[in-house]
């Protein structure tokens, strides 16, 4: 859990109950809370300074969104995924983000292409760092976001978004793996010049090998715990 109380504007307080989901959800996306802590209504009621009730309310949301879950004698967990839920997100999610990629080459507009080759720019100079760090990987996300809203297809980035809730929520398990990290980033920039160049199998292709290779990191990763 964050170390300091949050305070909120009176402005951002209506309604309580989104703003407790999405500073939940947000610790888990972001790794504060990890797949197997403890999520304790009273300690989340005090940082926040809120009651339990938006807490229970936000959980339950969680909860029914796979991200976390209820267990005996022990409370609220975050979730872990099986080994069959994780091959069944990478699956889908090859195919939704081979579709947004396919699609983002033909509706490329100026402003999202020179937003990529600012990313192209900005990832070249994390590679060419000693040491990956891990801000950089931020790089990869807005990569993402720029590619999905090219795609100009509203419920495709909408289901996209969700199942990169997910992944972004348990991924640090895969990018445990020596040298993975700097491996994605790598592979991600290759889909990016793709984009740009007009090469649409060329950059679905890359989709599908990148998204395969997460998913062999991920469960090579479980399986060393």
């Amino acid at each position: 859990m964050p170390d300091n109380p949050v305070v909120w504007k009176d402005e951002e307080l209506s309604p309580i109950r989104d703003k407790v989901f999405q500073y939940i959800k947000q610790a888990i996306v972001q790794g504060v809370y990890k797949s197997g802590d403890r999520i304790i209504e009273r300690e989340l009621a005090d940082q926040l300074n809120v009651s339990r009730t938006p807490i229970r309310e936000a959980l339950f949301r969680l909860e029914s969104q796979g991200f976390v879950k209820t267990l005996p004698r022990k409370g609220v967990v975050v979730s872990r995924l099986s080994p069959e839920e994780i091959i069944e997100i990478f699956t889908i999610l090859s195919s939704l983000e081979s579709l947004a990629v396919k699609l983002a080459v033909k509706k490329l507009e100026q402003q999202q292409r020179d937003e990529l080759n600012q990313i192209v720019v900005e990832i070249d100079t994390a590679l060419a760092k000693p040491t990956f760090e891990q801000s950089d990987w931020k790089y990869h996300f807005e990569a993402n976001e720029i590619i999905f809203r090219a795609a100009k297809s509203p419920r495709l980035t909408q289901m996209l978004d969700g199942l990169s809730d997910y992944i972004r929520a348990f991924v640090h398990v895969g990018y445990e793996l020596p040298g993975r990290q700097r491996k994605a980033m790598e592979e991600h920039r290759e889909i990016v010049k793709a984009v740009l160049n007009g090469e649409a199998e060329f950059a679905e292709n890359l989709t599908k090998i990148h998204v395969e290779n997460s998913k062999k990191a991920y469960m090579e990763a479980l399986e060393r715990e």
